[in-house]
Parts: C-alpha cells; structure tokens; sequence
C-alpha cells in the first residue's frame, strides 16, 4: 500500500529537480551566447583598432608627386626679343604684341603679333605670330606636373595635325630645343591666298611652348618659303622656352653662394688675429722670463759683492 505513495513521491521529486535545473541550463546557455557575442565585439575593436594603426603608421598614403619645376610664367608679350619680333614680324604696327584673355596667367598666356609688308600693286607680304605657354602643377590625383605637360605637348601636337583642309601637312621631332619639340607644317589656303603654316610645340619640364606663324604672299606676291618659316618659328620657340626657365631662377646666382667668402675672410682673419694673440702672450712671457732671469743675475752679483767685502 505504501510502495505505490514512495513511488508516486520520488517520481514528483525527480521532476521537480529537473523543472529547477531547466532555468540553470537556459541560463548557462545564455552566458554561454553572451561570451561569445563579447568575444565577437572584442575582435571587431581589435580589427577597427588595428585598421586606425594601419592608418596612423601611413598605411593607406596618399601617393606622393614630384614637385613641378617650375612655379611661374613669363609675360607672354615679353618672351621675344625685339631683334627676333623684327625678323618674324618686321612691319607690325605693335612690337609690344597683343596679349591674349586668361582667366589664369600664372597657368596659362598668349600673344600675337601680324605684319603686313604692303607693296601696293607689287603685292605685300603677309606674317602672322602667336606664341602661347601653358604650365602644369603636379597633383596626386593628376600625376606631376612634367607628365600633364608630356600629356599637353601631345595634345598640342594632335591637334595641328587635324587641322581641317590642311594640305602636304608633315610633322617632324626636333632635337635641341626644350625636352620635346615637334615641327608641324602645311599649307592652308584662304580665299585665293596659300598660307605656309608653322606650328612648333616643345615642352620644357612642366611648361609647353606653341609658336604658330605663318606667312603669305598677297596680291600677286610670291609665297615665303616654307623652310625660312620653319627655322624662325623653331627660334621663336627657344627664345620663349629659356624665357620660362629664366622667369623661374633665382636671380641667376648659384644657392647657397650667400656671403660665404666673407665669413671665410673674417674667420681667417680671426685666426690671424687669434695667432698674433698667442705670438704677443708668448713674447710677454719671453719679455718675464728675461726680467727674472735679469733680477736673478743682479741678486748673484750682489751677493758676491758681499762676500768679497766680508773677506
């Protein structure tokens, strides 16, 4: 009769402590998920706080470009001399040229010059000049300011050669002016009149030079030579590159020269001076040495003078 109660009560009991131990296991469960859910945020500050380390050591850099080398430009109206303008322009009613709009001169200029060499019924000899730079400043998202220009100077070059109606057009590398030069020539003819244009582009450095001239036999008049025309444009060229170099030196002397040879002066003077110190606190001694040796002699003397009057 009481077996069966025993039972019943041990079964209760047993279930009882498995409904308590429910709650403990969920718990644990859940400091288990806790755990790991911190040691997952744990790694993410790890990985932010390593990724800004990264940063901070210069990890993701911006990548660096050489400085450009030149940071100025020439008056565009002042890049010829005036022995060149009267070779190219000799009859222009303004030798000073006609600047060109820029929103930018310190990036970009132009000018131009035409001469008109009217013979009347004879006919008249037509130029025309223009001379144009551009400079370039490096950018690290653009690249240096050297290969914009290389970019620029092929541009340059591309374009007078798709120059509409152009007839026997010829482009030739030229050696000797800037750091890239290229001669583009051809015909162009305009109403009744042929042109012989020259077009000279040469890159120095950050800076592209483009000199287009032409000229034209009006009225009758023989055409100019084509070759001429080539050479005093090439010159143009050369004068307004070194114009560009020299807008950028400092002053033509060497850096660094400042007033050296005159400390060098002062410091060997210092140490002739420091010399004649040492030569007159040495002849000072010399000059005591011999007043003591002096005061000692005459002390002898005395003495034996004492003796001899003893005896």
């Amino acid at each position: 009769m009481h077996r069966p109660a025993q039972r019943q009560r041990q079964l209760r009991s047993r279930l009882l402590v498995c409904a308590a131990a429910v709650p403990v296991i969920l718990v644990a469960s859940g400091c288990s998920s806790d755990s790991d859910s911190g040691s997952d945020g744990a790694k993410k500050d790890s990985g932010s706080k390593a990724s800004a380390s990264a940063k901070a050591d210069g990890g993701e850099k911006t990548a660096e470009v050489e400085k450009a080398a030149y940071s100025k430009l020439p008056e565009p109206c002042d890049v010829l001399s005036k022995k060149t303008l009267g070779e190219l322009v000799p009859k222009a009613k303004d030798k000073s040229g006609k600047a060109g709009t820029s929103s930018d001169t310190a990036t970009r200029g132009s000018c131009s010059w035409d001469s008109l060499d009217n013979n009347g019924v004879d006919g008249s000899q037509f130029r025309w000049l223009r001379v144009s730079t551009l400079r370039f400043d490096s950018d690290a998202s653009l690249g240096s300011g050297a290969k914009r220009a290389q970019d620029n100077f092929a541009k340059q070059v591309a374009d007078a050669q798709g120059t509409k109606d152009a007839k026997g057009l010829k482009a030739e590398p030229v050696q000797g002016v800037g750091d890239q030069a290229t001669l583009v020539k051809y015909d162009l003819k305009k109403d009744k009149d042929t042109f012989k244009q020259q077009t000279f582009v040469t890159r120095v450095e950050n800076a592209v030079i483009t000199v287009d001239y032409n000229g034209a036999g009006l009225a009758g008049d023989k055409s100019p030579d084509a070759g001429e025309l080539g050479k005093a444009a090439q010159k143009a060229a050369k004068e307004a590159a070194d114009a560009v170099v020299a807008a950028n030196k400092d002053g033509g002397k060497p850096a660094g020269s400042g007033d050296k040879p005159k400390d060098d002066g002062k410091k060997a003077d210092g140490e002739k001076s420091d010399d004649k110190k040492s030569d007159d606190k040495a002849s000072d001694s010399s000059k005591a040495d011999s007043s003591k040796a002096d005061s000692s002699k005459a002390d002898d003397d005395k003495s034996k003078a004492s003796d001899k009057d003893k005896s």
